[in-house]
C-alpha cells in the first residue's frame, strides 16, 4: 500500500494543525526545526508580534512542500546572524531567545492548540550532563579548562565527537563533513522531544502542563558514532582491517560510481565479467562486506585497476549480468533539478475512528519518559528501522524486536561485549524480542495478535515484502484499527529509477558525495553511515508524529513512511538551494580540514579556519598549538582520534556530549539524546 501523495497530507494530516511555533537562534540550529514543525502544521509568529520573528510572508509559498524558508547562510558563516526564517537571539527583551549568547542555542517554543506550551533548546554543546539510562554507574563529566569550547560551531563537534575521525578513516586523517550533520541531527532530536511532549500532554501525563526539552548538536554527534564507538569497548578486534581505502570506482571515462550487494556471489561475477584477479575478487569481498561497520573498505589496487579498465557502458553490463547494482554520482546541481520538494516523511490517515490502544489502561507518560504506556513492534534490519525504535524507547516506549526463528544473527556480528555484538547493543540494548517465521503462516498469525495490541508497527523490508506477506497497512490496521504503521524505506517510492536502497546508494544518486566533500577533493560518499543514522532519526520524528496525530483525531490509525531519500534531502537542502539559485553548492576548498600537529589534529572553527591554516603546526604538541592559535585570537579544538578515548577517560573533549557510560554488557553508552524537565 502506498501513502498518498504528499500534497493530500498537507491538508489532511497534519498533527500540529493550530499551534504556533516562535523560533529563536542561529540558522544552523534552527533550519530543520523550522521547516519541520511548518511542514507538521505550525505557525510560526507573525512578524509583527515580535521583532526577529519568523517572516511568514516569505515562506508562505513554501510551507508544506519540504522547502526551507530563506536562504541558507554560506558555508563557514558563524550561525550568529539572523536569517529569514529564524529570530534574532537577544534581539527583543522576552523573546524566546532574550539573554542568550548569540549563536550559543536555539530556542523553540509551540503554543496553542488546547495544549499546555512546550519549549525545546539546541544547544552546541553540553557543560555537563546526566549519562544515558541504559549505563550502569557512568559519572557525570567535567570539562577540561584547556577543552572548554566558548564559541562551539559544527566543525568543534564533529572534531570532538569522533565525526571527523570516522569520516576519515578511508583517507587515513580526520576529515570534517562538509555539511552539517551533527546540527541537522539536532534539530531532528529537538523535533522529536516537541512532538514527545504534546504527545504526553495528549494522553493525560499532566494535560496542561508546559514543559522543556534540550539536546544538543554534540549529543547527535555521540549518537551518530555510537555503533563505532560502542566497537572499540569491545572484548575483542573489528572482524575487518581498519585501514585507508574505499569506493567509489572510477571507469575508464571517467565516471565515478558506487557498487553495492549483499550476495558475495554476485561480488565475484561482477568482478569476474570485468576480467579481475581472482586474488583480488576474494581478498575484496571482506572489506566491502564490512564497510557499514568500519567506515573504510581497504580493496586491494587491483580492483580500482580493472573499473578504471573499462568503459561504464561496460561496468553497467556487468552489473546487469552478475545481479549487482552500480550508480554513478549525481552532482548537486542534478539532483537539485529533479528535486520533487517533498517532505522527508508522509503521514496518511487510515481506517475507522477508533479508541487509542493507549487509553486502555496503559500507564501514562511521565515527565521524563512521554511515551511510557506506548508499545512499539519493531520488525527491522540493520540500522534505519532499529535505530528509530531505540529512540522511541529511550522516549519510554515497550519496544519488542520480531526476530526470525534463532534471533537477530546481528546478535553475534563481531566485535562483542560480554558475548554479544557491541554495535547491536547500541541500537538494541533494552528491547523485548519475540521470535516469529514471518514467511510461514503460523508465523504471520502471531504477528498480527502482537499488532491487536500494539500502538506501532516499525518495518523497514524490502519493497512490496509487507504487501506480499500480507502484513501490509491495510492488512494490519484491519486488526487494529488505531494502529501507527510506520514504514523505512530507501527512495519512499519518489524515484522511478533508483538502485537498491542503501546508504551509500542513496548518498551516491543523491549527491551527498559531492555535499559532504569540499570542492578541491572528487566527490565520495562518506563510508561513516550517515543516512541510516539520519534516516533513523527521521523515522522516529514521524512515528511520534503519527502518534500525534492519532491522539488528536479519535484513535484513528495513521500511516507513517520516511525514507534515506528523505534523510539525503534534509542533510543537502542548503547545497541544493544554492545549486537551484545557480550558486556554488559545493563547500570550498580545504573546508573542515583539521591541522596536523605533532602529535595529532587541530579543527578550527568555520569562522577561524581560513586564519588558521596560516600557521605551520606540524612541530608543535596540541597543547602548544592551541596556545599559539588563541594567542592571536583564534579558536581550534583537539581532534579526537581515538574512539576508545572517550569512554575511556584519556580525552575529556567527548564531554561536551555528556559522559560515557556502560551497559550491563559492559558496551559502551552514549547520553540520551534529550533532557525533559
Amino acid at each position: 500500500m502506498t501513502s498518498p501523495p504528499l500534497a493530500t497530507v498537507r491538508t489532511a494530516a497534519r498533527p500540529l494543525e493550530s499551534l504556533r511555533c516562535d523560533i529563536a537562534g542561529p540558522p544552523e540550529l534552527t533550519r530543520v526545526v523550522t521547516e519541520h514543525l511548518r511542514l507538521l502544521g505550525a505557525e510560526a509568529a507573525e512578524a509583527a508580534d515580535t521583532a526577529g520573528t519568523v517572516d511568514t510572508a516569505e515562506t508562505a509559498d513554501t510551507a508544506g512542500t519540504g522547502e526551507a524558508p530563506g536562504t541558507a547562510p554560506p558555508a563557514g558563516t558563524t550561525g550568529t546572524e539572523a536569517t529569514p526564517g529564524t529570530l534574532d537571539p537577544g534581539a527583543t527583551p522576552g523573546s524566546p531567545a532574550s539573554g542568550a549568547t548569540p549563536g550559543t542555542h536555539a530556542q523553540v517554543v509551540l503554543t496553542g492548540g488546547g495544549f499546555g506550551p512546550v519549549t525545546a533548546e539546541v544547544h552546541w554543546a553540553d557543560a555537563r550532563t546526566a549519562p544515558s539510562r541504559d549505563a550502569v554507574g557512568a559519572p557525570q563529566a567535567t570539562p577540561h579548562p584547556r577543552e572548554a569550547h566558548p564559541t562551539p560551531d559544527e566543525a568543534t563537534v564533529q572534531a570532538a565527537t569522533g565525526i571527523m575521525s570516522v569520516h576519515g578513516r578511508r583517507d587515513d586523517g580526520p576529515r570534517g563533513l562538509g555539511a552539517d550533520y551533527a546540527a541537522t541531527a539536532a534539530g531532528v532530536l529537538a523535533v522529536q522531544g516537541l512532538l514527545a511532549r504534546l504527545l504526553a500532554q495528549a494522553r493525560g501525563g499532566n494535560a496542561h502542563a508546559a514543559g522543556r526539552v534540550t539536546t544538543s548538536a554534540a549529543r547527535a554527534g555521540l549518537l551518530a558514532v555510537s555503533q563505532y564507538l560502542a566497537a572499540t569497548g569491545a572484548d575483542e578486534d573489528e572482524a575487518a582491517r581498519i585501514a585507508p581505502g574505499g569506493p567509489p570506482f572510477t571507469s575508464a571515462d571517467g565516471t565515478r560510481f558506487e557498487l553495492e550487494t549483499l550476495d558475495p556471489g554476485a561480488w565475484a561475477a561482477f568482478w569476474r565479467a570485468l576480467d579481475a584477479p581472482g586474488e583480488a575478487i576474494r581478498a575484496g569481498w571482506r572489506p566491502f562486506q564490512f564497510r557499514y561497520a568500519t567506515a573504510c573498505a581497504p580493496f586491494p589496487e587491483a580492483l580500482h585497476a580493472t573499473a578504471r579498465a573499462h568503459a561504464w557502458a561496460r561496468v553497467r553490463q556487468a552489473a546487469a549480468t552478475s545481479g549487482a547494482e552500480v550508480c554513478a554520482l549525481r552532482t548537486l546541481q542534478e539532483r537539485a533539478a529533479e528535486h520533487d520538494g517533498a517532505a522527508p516523511w508522509s503521514l496518511a490517515r487510515l481506517g475507522p475512528a477508533a479508541a487509542a490502544p493507549g487509553r486502555r489502561g496503559h500507564a501514562l507518560p511521565t515527565p521524563d519518559l512521554p511515551l511510557t504506556g506506548i508499545t512499539v513492534l519493531e520488525a527491522g534490519r540493520r540500522i534505519q528501522a532499529p535505530l528509530a525504535a531505540h529512540l522511541l524507547r529511550l522516549l519510554g516506549a515497550d519496544v519488542v524486536r520480531i526476530e526470525p526463528p534463532g534471533g537477530d544473527p546481528l546478535r553475534g556480528m563481531p566485535p562483542a561485549c560480554g558475548g554479544v555484538s557491541a554495535r547491536w547493543l547500541a541500537l538494541n540494548r533494552g528491547k523485548r524480542a519475540v521470535e516469529a517465521d514471518i514467511k510461514s503462516p503460523s508465523g504471520r498469525r502471531r504477528l498480527r495478535e502482537l499488532v491487536a495490541d500494539a500502538d506501532v508497527f516499525l518495518h523497514n523490508w524490502a519493497p512490496g515484502k509487507a504487501a506480499q506477506l500480507g502484513l501490509d497497512a491495510a492488512d494490519l490496521t484491519a486488526v487494529n484499527p488505531g494502529l501507527v504503521y510506520a514504514y523505512t524505506s530507501g527512495w519512499g517510492d519518489r524515484l522511478d529509477d533508483a538502485p537498491m536502497g542503501t546508504d551509500f546508494m542513496v548518498q551516491a544518486r543523491t549527491a551527498v558525495g559531492a555535499a559532504v566533500r569540499p570542492a578541491d577533493e572528487p566527490p565520495a560518499p562518506s563510508l561513516m553511515t550517515l543516512l541510516d543514522v539520519l534516516g533513523g532519526l527521521l523515522g522516529a520524528e514521524a512515528v511520534l508524529a503519527g502518534l500525534l496525530l492519532r491522539e488528536r483525531n479519535g484513535g484513528r490509525g495513521v500511516r507513517v513512511d520516511s525514507s534515506l531519500l528523505g534523510a539525503a534531502d534534509t542533510l543537502t537542502a542548503p547545497a541544493l538551494r544554492r545549486a537551484a539559485h545557480g550558486d556554488d553548492p559545493r563547500p570550498p576548498a580545504g573546508f573542515r580540514r583539521p591541522l596536523r600537529t605533532a602529535d595529532g589534529w587541530l579543527a578550527p572553527t568555520d569562522t577561524c579556519a581560513a586564519a588558521a591554516s596560516a600557521y605551520d603546526l606540524s612541530t608543535l604538541p596540541t597543547t602548544e598549538a592551541l596556545d599559539l592559535l588563541r594567542s592571536h585570537g583564534l579558536t581550534a579544538t583537539p581532534v579526537t582520534t581515538d574512539l576508545a578515548a572517550l569512554h575511556t577517560g584519556a580525552r575529556r573533549t567527548g564531554s561536551i556530549g555528556g559522559s560515557i557510560g556502560r551497559d550491563t554488557h559492559g558496551a559502551p553508552v552514549v547520553p540520551d539524546p534529550w533532557a525533559f524537565s
